[in-house]
């Protein structure tokens, strides 16, 4: 009879723990999704194309990111004179630091729809995205890395 307590026990407590170990897991990708969720601010832009890079000039122009539970947004405002506005928006994953963008707004055909894998990485109230823009169809093929800083 002991010998029977003793395994309902273990078995017990091994029960406990696998449903510990899931509930972690499923409580640490929702953690880092919450994390990436907030307004963000473009304070540093690098774009690699071919042999050439080029960094964003953000004295003429401020760019923001919202990101929600499931969908983000960008715009980018012009600080004189309203030519060069623009923006766009659509769907994300996030698994671990492992971002993917699916871009369903935006005036470009040619993009509209495309999935844009990227790496992510979230150090205090710092956002690092980077990762290769690769659509054929738009003549586009570059690598960008991108800081942001958290303003809500």
């Amino acid at each position: 009879m002991k010998k029977y307590i003793l395994i309902l026990i273990t078995l017990l407590g091994l029960s406990c723990k696998d449903k510990t170990e899931v509930t972690s897991s499923i409580k640490e990708k929702e953690n880092s999704n919450k994390s990436i969720v907030g307004t963000w601010k473009l304070v540093y832009g690098e774009t690699r194309q071919k042999d050439s890079i080029q960094i964003k000039d953000l004295s003429k122009a401020d760019f923001i990111k919202i990101i929600n539970e499931d969908h983000f947004a960008f715009f980018n405002q012009p600080k004189k004179g309203g030519e060069g506005f623009y923006g766009g928006g659509g769907t994300y994953t996030l698994d671990r630091n492992n971002y993917i963008e699916v871009l369903d707004y935006v005036a470009v055909d040619e993009v509209r729809g495309h999935e844009f894998p990227f790496t992510v990485e979230i150090k205090g109230d710092t956002l690092i995205q980077s990762g290769i823009e690769d659509v054929p169809e738009a003549g586009i093929k570059r690598h960008i890395v991108e800081k942001y800083i958290k303003i809500d």
